[in-house]
């Protein structure tokens, strides 16, 4: 099985919800791109999530949030879209580049840009313990094809890697 057709099964998308959004963005000139645990399957070895985390432009965020409320208000898969506001995020979207992602080819946030975002993820209080962890795993899958990003990962986090 494809890995496309892998995650619309997880995500029970007989919709195409994943190609509708990816569409609507795209002929609507929304610069966005791929962040978070997708982005890293785009960087290592891919694991399975029902998450599609994109981060927007900080001038098309409106914009796409709009666009996609009256698009998909009933998504008919349970592929889960999250837009990152937090504006940290904005300037990923600069530095995107195409990546493979679920054998489509979509803007992705730049490996440095996906680690500094898992970072932020591992470290914020308020997420879920077991999401926290899975940042955790998520940046030890990215340090180990990207040793030389070692550097970008406090100490902090560095310590409670295995």
């Amino acid at each position: 099985m494809e890995a496309l057709g892998f995650w619309k099964a997880v995500t029970v998308d007989r919709s195409d919800f994943l190609e509708r959004v990816i569409a609507l963005l795209q002929s609507a000139r929304v610069r966005f791109c791929v962040v978070d645990g997708l982005a890293v399957n785009a960087y290592a070895e891919p694991v399975v999530t029902v998450d599609l985390d994109i981060a927007v432009a900080a001038e098309d965020l409106a914009r796409a949030e709009s666009l996609l409320g009256e698009e998909f208000e009933t998504p008919g898969s349970d592929l889960r879209l999250n837009i990152r506001k937090d504006p940290r995020y904005f300037a990923f979207v600069d530095d995107a580049q195409p990546r493979n992602v679920l054998g489509l080819t979509l803007p992705v946030a730049k490996v440095e840009d996906v680690l500094r975002g898992k970072v932020w993820a591992a470290q914020d209080p308020e997420r879920r313990a077991s999401k926290r962890q899975k940042d955790l795993a998520d940046i030890a899958r990215l340090l180990e094809g990207y040793p030389h990003l070692r550097s970008l990962v406090p100490q902090e986090i560095l310590s409670r890697l295995i």
